[in-house]
């Protein structure tokens, strides 16, 4: 089996595939960064109280955002599976021909999505607009070249930085909103960050088809923690909230020497 590990600013989110199959996924907190006996008993754990084999873990894979968390992470595969992980970084096999002016400045998530994408729907268009953190969107082309795209605040960014970075405001719950109308500090806040949102990925999402398709329409695809709260907003065509993993494992196939 494989374990994939996508380690983001917020959450590490976990996925266990069984050949095809994504058979268990999982979340944990990235801060605070753990020791790698603390990720390597979290792994085991978590595994076993979903029925889950540890012993059946023969392939760990990897990509992270979050430089301190890459070396014990990594010492517990090889501690706790006994198994050297695929780190998905600069200079590995991707399938993509990437076109970022330095490759080494792409997120290994960005990476990650758009490899999914370009292997779900081969010979596609695509935007792929990652809701987590921060909002991402990719622009990958029916060639198979990613050509880069656009990053914002995520929605869980901007409800915070309002809370902490004024005296009055309260922190709220991020949610959609039944209505525009705010008659609260905290709906109006809710109203801001959220139809905010909205608009922003669809101005970003409308200035790339423009820019990188010459206005033709390519097919939108969302995923990430927070995709799932605009499914009524009609912004993407389908929602996937696991591609990253999905995009790990095909990156991990790619990359693994024959025989192993």
């Amino acid at each position: 089996m494989l374990l994939t590990l996508d380690v983001g600013n917020s959450q590490i989110h976990g996925g266990v595939f069984d050949g095809d199959t994504l058979r268990l996924q999982f979340r944990k907190t990235t801060q605070p960064v753990g020791s790698s006996d603390e990720f390597g008993l979290f792994l085991r754990a978590v595994l076993r109280e979903n029925g889950l084999d540890p012993a059946a873990v023969d392939r760990l894979a990897i990509c992270s955002v979050v430089p301190p968390v890459a070396y014990p992470l990594r010492a517990a595969c090889v501690k706790y599976f006994n198994c050297e992980p695929f780190v998905l970084q600069a200079g590995v096999k991707t399938g993509l021909k990437i076109k970022y002016r330095n490759p080494a400045e792409v997120g290994a998530d960005r990476v990650a999505c758009a490899i999914a994408a370009a292997q779900r729907y081969p010979g596609e268009d695509l935007l792929v607009v990652d809701c987590g953190t921060a909002t991402t969107v990719e622009v990958v082309t029916a060639a198979g070249d990613y050509l880069g795209g656009a990053i914002l605040p995520g929605i869980g960014i901007s409800a915070e930085m309002l809370s902490s970075r004024t005296a009055k405001l309260p922190r709220v719950e991020i949610t959609r909103p039944e209505n525009a109308l705010g008659r609260t500090s905290a709906e109006s806040i809710q109203s801001g960050i959220y139809h905010g949102h909205v608009g922003a990925i669809r101005n970003v999402t409308a200035a790339l088809v423009d820019e990188a398709f010459n206005s033709r329409r390519p097919r939108i695809i969302g995923t990430g923690g927070f995709a799932r709260m605009f499914i009524e907003d009609a912004l993407f065509d389908e929602i996937i909230p696991e591609l990253v993993l999905f995009g790990l494992k095909h990156a991990e196939a790619l990359n693994r020497e024959p025989g192993k």
